[in-house]
């Protein structure tokens, strides 16, 4: 069954789906056989929930048939394991990870261990439907946005007779898919009365048209999770089949969701993972954050217990409405679209912390390497997988601690 590379890593294409169908190769086949493609769907999903990505731990190890087949695989495992916050972390995981491929795809990476070029943001648009509704911006200035000066609406790629990955800094998005995609949860700079809105179009960024990309991703994944597994004999045998791995990855959910805030009992940024630490002096200094950095932030101090006022403070966010600066110098230090770092740092807090107090996890060391926020990594680095497992281990040498949070209370 010859794969096309790019299935490979987007296997919610939709020519993967038909490339699965067409090659006539049963789940229940795979399953039975334990074939590669069932233990890298278990890892896919373990991922998801613990670590917030699907890509693998040694992708050396799977071929393109094992990773695309390990897709179909992983929806029946979060169909069985059944539960709302496994369907959630699954696509959200999904969506983050394919939006890091894609933001790679479309930079101009090539990778020499497909054997095939980028996708193209012309193809991803095209993929979910919005190619006739995102166009870039033209006054950005010739040469940078990749697409020819003929370009109708949606010519972002090579269709278009443009450089086939690089995008442009600004994009013009239709006014239906940018409200159908985009999240009031988002925070305050996604609302229109904050936006450039011109002739039915929205203007967005690059990364913010990634975000809406990676939204579509999302909605892609999670659509028909879950689905019944039970009621038929090849079903049955599957679930069967599964059971261990489903009560292994039932176990993993349940302990994460509900052992985080007893596991870390305290907030000692002295003991954070060195990624960390830079990122808050980074913050703390004033110095612009990017998006991605920032989110990786925030969902780390969210995963250690900490509240929308812990976090700015730590941060050294201020907060008009509480300190009484509504001076011109104040209202100064606000973003671009007029919202204040504070106002955007706790609508990140409040979007990581879900309605039962369970949180999404915070990036891979993986995750954080892609990025290149991972810096000045020390032994303990070496022999963790993930900011938390450093944390936890860091918390536990150290014994007797004090948690910053009583420090800054005055207690």
């Amino acid at each position: 069954m010859p794969i096309d590379p790019l299935y490979a890593r987007y296997p919610f294409f939709e020519g993967a789906r038909e490339a699965v169908r067409e090659a006539d190769i049963s789940p229940a086949a795979l399953v039975v056989e334990d074939a590669p493609a069932v233990e890298r769907g278990r890892e896919r999903v373990e991922r998801a929930l613990m670590e917030g990505t699907v890509a693998a731990e040694e992708p050396k190890r799977w071929d393109r048939r094992e990773e695309l087949l390990s897709y179909p695989i992983a929806r029946i495992l979060v169909s069985l394991v059944d539960t709302p916050a496994a369907v959630d972390k699954y696509a959200t995981a999904e969506a983050a990870t394919a939006r890091e491929r894609f933001e790679a795809d479309f930079g101009g990476a090539e990778f020499q261990s497909t054997g095939r070029a980028r996708a193209s943001l012309d193809e991803v648009l095209r993929e979910f439907d919005l190619d006739g509704d995102v166009r870039p911006d033209r006054s950005d200035g010739p040469g940078r946005s990749g697409p020819s000066s003929q370009a109708g609406r949606g010519g972002v790629g090579p269709g278009s007779g443009g450089d086939a990955g690089r995008t442009a800094p600004h994009y013009w998005v239709a006014l239906g898919p940018y409200l159908e995609l985009g999240e009031e949860s988002w925070g305050s700079r996604w609302r229109l009365v904050n936006r450039e809105v011109r002739d039915g179009e929205v203007r967005v960024e690059s990364a913010e048209l990634s975000r809406l990309l990676e939204a579509a991703v999302e909605r892609r994944v999670s659509g028909g999770l879950p689905f019944e597994v039970r009621g038929t004999d090849g079903g049955d045998a599957i679930a069967d089949a599964l059971d261990s791995a489903v009560a292994d990855l039932r176990s993993l959910l349940n302990d994460h969701d509900a052992g985080t805030e007893e596991a870390i009992e305290a907030v000692v940024p002295a003991l954070f993972p060195p990624c960390m630490k830079a990122l808050v002096q980074r913050a703390r200094s004033g110095e612009s954050v990017p998006e991605h950095a920032e989110f990786s932030l925030v969902s780390f101090l969210v995963a250690l217990g900490m509240d929308g006022d812990d976090v700015t403070t730590l941060l050294g966010v201020a907060d008009a409405e509480s300190d009484g600066d509504e001076t011109e110098e104040g209202r100064e230090e606000s973003d671009g679209d007029g919202e204040r770092p504070a106002e955007r740092i706790r609508t990140r807090v409040e979007y990581l912390s879900d309605s039962d107090g369970t949180q999404y996890p915070p990036p891979s060391c993986a995750t954080m390497q892609s990025y290149g926020t991972c810096v000045d990594p020390d032994e303990r680095c070496e022999r963790i997988s993930h900011p938390l497992s450093y944390y936890t281990d860091a918390l536990a040498d150290a014994g007797d601690v004090r948690d910053w949070r009583e420090a800054t209370s005055g207690e």
